[in-house]
């Protein structure tokens, strides 16, 4: 359920803003979304799992902290992630 390394290098690579680059919020949006999403599938087969569901709620609420952060500090780069991630913004 959890990322591979292979899955987490390659989203690190395409969002990082310089080489070894790890910590940037674009790169933690990243990775927060495709455990959102690998979450949300799961979720819909095991619709009973409310551990998960619990956890996916707190990997949103942290996602929607960095977003409104980046928003805040780089609105450019905040439209940039959001495009490239397809997630709604307000």
């Amino acid at each position: 359920m959890s990322l591979t390394t292979d899955e987490k290098t390659e989203i690190i690579k395409k969002f990082e803003r310089q080489p070894g680059d790890t910590g940037s919020p674009e790169v933690q949006i990243a990775l927060l979304s495709k455990r959102i999403t690998q979450l949300t599938d799961h979720l819909r087969a095991n619709k009973h799992d409310e551990s998960s569901r619990r956890g996916l709620l707190k990997l949103v609420g942290q996602r929607r902290r960095l977003l409104a952060y980046l928003r805040q500090k780089d609105y450019e780069r905040f439209l940039a992630v959001t495009d490239a991630l397809s997630i709604r913004r307000r």
